[in-house]
């Protein structure tokens, strides 16, 4: 019998994102439960040894991942009950203090990384919905918005439809690519993912594992909010950088934000967003290419944070 916990343990959860291939990636690792699950690295916090909890994210990534951080920003603090299914039968409350962290995958890390048993995967495998880049996945229309409607018409509480509008662009609002957190919880709310099936929230459909992989515990939870934080952050800060060789081209510059951002952007007005901002400069060398001229390489302007205090790149509003 589940009694009440009387005791808390603090995790440290991270979201570590990467682009490579043109493609999102988030680290996953084996599930530390008798299920096969993909989860979210997390270790325990302890405060004899970590000064902040950020040191002490940074040092059990060290110690069990070849990965360099970059930047490292904190999240949220998860800590629902009932998170830990396993943590209740020993009358244990576990919160997690989830953390955004970006890197780069090199050629030296790889190796060292699949022999950890950790992998990388898209992080657009668990949230389907969330990749505009070649226009609005069918999955919304054919599936997502048919399943919500019919809970937000049948529940006689109205803000659930407000909810829909605004969360997937419904009756004339435009799709907001930040709001990755507000569609995973009304999805999780409407009971028609696997996690709700899991929680008791819903019986098993076969809907719910057409959207998207589940993850252990509320880690998909985590992912959305990382997601979120990065979609933002890249408007005003340059992030994106982080995820960026020390040289790059435009167009590889362009297709790392696309990632990101998860919707196609017209390459001129790029171009132009780039040139406007400042953000780089050209470093005099070139890259040949399979076809055409060899395309000129450039480097972060690292003065630009000196300059200014908001210094991203605002691809366009809403889609």
């Amino acid at each position: 019998m589940t009694g009440t916990p009387n005791a808390v343990e603090i995790n440290l959860s991270a979201a570590i994102a990467a682009v490579a291939d043109n493609d999102p990636l988030i680290l996953t690792t084996a599930s530390s439960d008798d299920i096969e699950r993909d989860e979210l690295p997390f270790g325990p916090f302890n405060p004899l040894e970590h000064r902040t909890f950020e040191a002490g994210l940074r040092e059990w990534v060290a110690e069990q991942t070849p990965l360099r951080l970059g930047y490292v920003e904190q999240l949220y603090t998860f800590g629902d009950r009932g998170r830990h299914k396993t943590a209740e039968d020993r009358d244990l409350h576990i919160v997690s203090v989830g953390y955004l962290a970006l890197t780069r995958i090199t050629d030296d890390n790889k190796e060292s990384l699949r022999k950890s048993g950790a992998r990388w995967r898209s992080w657009y495998s668990f949230l389907p919905w969330e990749d505009w880049r070649g226009g609005k996945p069918a999955l919304i229309d054919e599936t997502v918005r048919p399943a919500l409607r019919s809970w937000a018409e049948s529940g006689g509480v109205p803000a659930r439809l407000s909810r829909l509008r605004l969360a997937f662009g419904e009756d004339g609002i435009a799709w907001d690519e930040e709001r990755v957190l507000e569609r995973y919880e009304l999805l999780y709310e409407a009971g028609l993912i696997e996690e709700a099936v899991r929680d008791g929230r819903t019986n098993d459909t076969a809907l719910s594992r057409q959207l998207g992989v589940s993850m252990s515990f509320d880690h998909r939870r985590i992912l959305a909010t990382a997601i979120a934080r990065l979609r933002a952050k890249l408007k005003y800060r340059p992030v994106v950088f982080e995820l960026m060789p020390s040289t790059f081209t435009l167009t590889a510059l362009q297709e790392t934000v696309e990632a990101i951002s998860g919707r196609h952007l017209h390459k001129q007005n790029f171009r132009r967003l780039v040139e406007t901002t400042e953000l780089v400069e050209p470093t005099g060398a070139e890259q040949s290419q399979p076809r055409g001229r060899p395309a000129a390489l450039y480097r972060f302007r690292h003065n630009v944070l000196e300059e200014r205090s908001v210094a991203g790149l605002r691809v366009g509003g809403r889609t």
